[in-house]
């Protein structure tokens, strides 16, 4: 029963995102150490470190990318310099450009950097030109010329009292500039390639100095003479002095010597003692593959960037796939983990329990396991190419992973930490493995299917490895060539009996399991099958195709039931949501689609992706996805259905007892209040009801008045809206034009036109306005026409009955209307004859035949009257839709007596 009655999804929305926020470049620490600062093209994002979210994004208003960018020791100061050879200080917390000046450099600037007090800027240009700027008084200081090629590298001495500063380019040396005389006072050399970081001792007189000539050096600052090179064995890009603590003694700190810390090409965190040049402590990563050392350089995890989070004995590196680790010291574990770019999202699924993760295959030989409250990163090593699918074990604390390299991999999480394992891993294709899926009802069984054309049977051993052991060997049961090509896609049924292949000879096929025997064939789709899915609840198949369609098909007879049809592009991946009553789907158009199966209906399109979605999973509560594309963003999206019903339906109920409230306010003519209540019910038709309403009253003019003058501002703009759609009906148009003219005559013009919208209404408002005036000119004019008939027009007693013989009839003609030739006299002396009129007719009342002949053929004169009108217009063929108008306002006038109508002259002066 409660199926029957389960309602369709209607709606998703994006509940967060995963985007790139870091392509390579600086990064920079706040000093309070809660923000990470980088680049990402023509941005600068600012990441909050407890959160995991970007909180501000600052960006360059000529979408120019940003070459470099500084923050003040104070944090209080954002400097970016672009490729448009401009300047601009910002003030981050605000996302505001303060001011923004030229480089004065010929090309970009290359580096910069603030000295301690946060008032002079050093910048290093690509023309061997460093300059020195005073922020405050915004004017240059120093403009320093001698270093040969780009300066990549600037840093004050940190005592500024000496006014020292250090800067490096091509030519390998360290240049010490003195900027009282702006004079070049030593260069350092010692090495043979680039500098890449400089790290000055807490008392100033130590300089560690590290390049990629796989050596650091020690300087003597007051003597300015070398004090030991220390063979590091790789191309070192970050060094980093540690303090003199004790509690060091994990990272083999033993005495008070001078310790340093370097990041390189190895990608491992290597402490040296400087006194004897020997590495006291080497990071190790237990699950990550061994790396030889001609790898070097092209090693994804070697480090490009260290940098020191003193305060609270942390450490920041960052790695060449713009990672952002964060150790803790002295222990050299990671804290948190930043991804900052992901490449191509090629699979995603959820992962844990309650679904609190998600594990993330890119276009790299890395897993990614996010932790969707922080964003937080873990990334799994064990595959040695590109990883292609993902699926995961029914109880979600379990899932395997396929690659290129021809592998399969079992991994477990474990619930309390978190923390992923390699637990056991197969080999035996001959080619990449493309596909692959896991049992449903216990984690006994798993199925890869190939680009050699093969589907495999592994059976997933319950002697599992431990963390930190070796992963176990799993051995495949069965091997099947089950297509022409490659094999994209492969699902197991619900009842682990069953599988469904799909590959790229356009033909998906049904086995059963564990035997593999071939139990029939799919046949319709005109290109490669990208996914298949077996329903949770009935037995049928869903197939998505490159002919941009999708399938249904039962397994009985295997026909296609249904066929849905609405992608511009190939349908990647489709998942059942609703227990098996809807679909969802993913395209290379970049969007995903909601399916109604019984309708053929597509209910919703979403558009949030760029590029191909290749990632699509349902969550186990059905009511999340997650979507991931080749835009490198990972979209959560949720369910929000019964959300939108429940506002619905509270929505719905507010605007009843909003009615009630309406109608007890009017009852009780608290008009102002009344009029509020129905712009908020934003209902023109109500609001017009609320100002007929106060019109009708005998005080209505000054009553409309004093009400709409007491709204505010955006009450003011609505109504002045409304009358807009008021203005274009003749029905309505006085009560539009009475709100005009209070707002007119009380709003000064300088506030109106503050209104939203105001001018647009205003204009829009003229020619209906010109309309009705037009139209009343014409009823005044008609209505003239009536007053001088009415006028001219006098009823007379019927002439006296001569006395005839009874059996003679009188054949003379009766005048019963005498028409009076006379001029027009004034008004007073038309009050006299018709007073003397009145006297004849009570004269002659005792003729009752005379008197209704005199009642009915008066109405017959005024109805002849106006048909000779009406037909005079339609042999003219000047009828028209206003005429009509006008017409059915005079027989409104010929309903009243003449007394009591309203002049016309006095209508059209309220209009105006």
């Amino acid at each position: 029963m409660a199926f029957s009655t389960l309602p369709f999804k209607s709606n998703y929305a994006v509940s967060s995102k995963i985007e790139p926020f870091y392509k390579g470049g600086k990064v920079q620490i706040s000093q309070d150490e809660q923000y990470i600062f980088c680049t990402c093209g023509p941005r600068v994002n600012v990441l909050q470190i407890d959160t995991g979210k970007i909180i501000h994004s600052i960006e360059q208003d000529d979408q120019e990318d940003i070459t470099s960018f500084c923050l003040s020791p104070d944090d209080q100061m954002l400097v970016t310099a672009s490729r448009a050879l401009l300047l601009k200080q910002w003030d981050w917390k605000q996302e505001n450009c303060n001011r923004s000046w030229k480089a004065i450099h010929n090309v970009p600037v290359a580096s910069m950097t603030f000295d301690c007090t946060s008032t002079l800027l050093a910048t290093g240009g690509c023309d061997g030109t460093i300059k020195l700027w005073d922020v405050l008084k915004q004017y240059c200081t120093h403009n320093l010329k001698g270093s040969s090629g780009v300066v990549h590298l600037v840093e004050f001495h940190p005592d500024i009292s000496r006014l020292l500063l250090f800067s490096s380019s091509m030519h390998c040396g360290i240049r010490i500039w003195d900027l009282r005389t702006s004079k070049c006072v030593c260069v350092l050399e010692s090495h043979y390639s680039a500098v890449t970081s400089l790290a000055f001792s807490p008392d100033g007189q130590t300089l560690v100095s590290s390049g990629r000539d796989k050596i650091c050096t020690v300087w003597d600052l007051k003597e300015k003479k070398v004090k030991r090179t220390v063979p590091v064995y790789e191309a070192v890009e970050g060094v980093v002095i540690l303090p003199e603590k004790s509690h060091y003694s994990q990272m083999g700190v033993k005495s008070n010597d001078l310790y340093f810390v370097t990041a390189g090409s190895k990608g491992v965190l290597r402490v040296w003692e400087s006194s004897s040049a020997r590495c006291v402590f080497t990071q190790t990563f237990p699950d990550a593959p061994a790396l030889s050392t001609d790898e070097g350089d092209l090693n994804p995890r070697c480090l490009v960037h260290c940098l020191p989070m003193l305060q609270s004995d942390r450490l920041v590196t960052v790695t060449a796939e713009h990672n952002i680790l964060i150790y803790q010291l002295p222990s050299v574990t990671v804290q948190q983990q930043f991804v900052g770019y992901n490449d191509d999202i090629l699979d995603t699924k959820f992962l844990g329990k309650d679904d609190t993760h998600i594990v993330v295959a890119t276009n790299s030989s890395q897993l990614k396991v996010f932790e969707l409250a922080t964003n937080s990163c873990q990334i799994l090593y064990g595959h040695t190419d590109t990883i292609l699918s993902i699926d995961v074990f029914r109880k979600g604390s379990m899932f395997a992973s396929c690659a290129k390299d021809k592998s399969i991999r079992l991994w477990s999480m474990d619930p309390e930490s978190g923390r992923v394992h390699c637990v056991a891993q197969g080999s035996g294709h001959s080619n990449a493995v493309g596909s692959i899926a896991c049992s449903r009802l216990k984690n006994i069984l798993l199925v890869s299917g190939s680009q050699d054309c093969t589907v495999k049977v592994w059976d997933v051993s319950e002697t599992l490895s431990d963390a930190g052991c070796e992963p176990a060997v799993m051995k495949a049961r069965h091997t099947e060539k089950a297509h022409d090509k490659d094999v994209n896609s492969v699902a197991i049924s619900p009842n682990d009996k069953l599988l469904v292949s799909g590959s790229q000879d356009r033909t998906a096929k049904l086995w059963s399991l564990p035997d593999m025997s071939l139990l029939g064939v799919f046949r319709g789709h005109s290109r490669g099958v990208w996914c298949v899915q077996f329903s949770p609840v009935d037995q049928v198949v869903a197939t998505a195709s490159a002919d941009g369609s999708i399938k249904l098909w039962g397994i009985h007879d295997f026909s296609c039931l249904k066929t849905f049809e609405g992608h511009d592009a190939s349908v990647l991946k489709i998942i059942f949501v609703s227990r098996g009553t809807q679909l969802v789907s993913a395209g290379s158009d970049g969007l995903v689609k909601l399916w109604t199966i019984k309708t053929n209906e597509c209910v919703k399109t979403f558009d949030a992706h760029q590029d191909k979605v290749w990632a699509l999973h349902g969550s186990g509560r059905d009511d999340m996805m997650v979507t991931g594309s080749a835009d490198s963003t990972i979209t959560i999206w949720k369910d929000v259905t019964e959300v939108e019903l429940e506002e619905e339906q509270a929505k719905q109920e507010d605007q009843v007892l909003k009615q009630q409230e309406l109608a007890n306010l009017l009852h009780e003519k608290k008009y102002v209040k009344a009029l509020g209540i129905a712009i908020s019910l934003d209902q023109p038709h109500t609001v017009l009801k609320v100002i007929k309403e106060i019109r009708q009253q005998d005080s209505g003019v000054p009553q409309l008045e004093k009400t709409l003058l007491k709204l505010r501002q955006d009450q003011k703009e609505s109504v002045l809206r409304y009358c807009l759609v008021w203005n274009t009906n003749s029905r309505s148009c006085l009560d539009a034009q009475a709100v005009l003219q209070v707002l007119l005559t009380h709003v000064t013009p300088e506030e109106i036109l503050q209104y939203q919208g105001a001018r647009t209404h205003l204009e829009a408002l003229i020619p209906y306005t010109e309309r009705h005036i037009q139209r009343i000119g014409r009823l005044l004019q008609s209505s003239m026409f009536l007053d001088y008939t009415w006028q001219k027009m006098r009823i007379t007693g019927g002439i006296e009955s001569l006395s005839l013989d009874d059996d003679e009839m009188d054949t003379r003609d009766q005048d019963i209307f005498i028409i009076d030739k006379k001029p027009i006299r004034m008004e007073h002396d038309q009050t006299n004859e018709r007073r003397e009129a009145d006297e004849d007719d009570e004269d002659a009342s005792d003729n009752s035949v005379v008197e209704h002949i005199d009642e009915d053929d008066s109405v017959t004169a005024c109805k002849s009257a106006n048909v000779g009108n009406k037909n005079k217009g339609q042999n003219e063929g000047e009828e028209s839709s206003e005429d009509s108008e006008d017409e059915d306002d005079i027989m409104e006038m010929s309903t009243f007596p003449p007394k009591s109508a309203v002049p016309a002259h006095c209508i059209t002066a309220s209009i105006r």
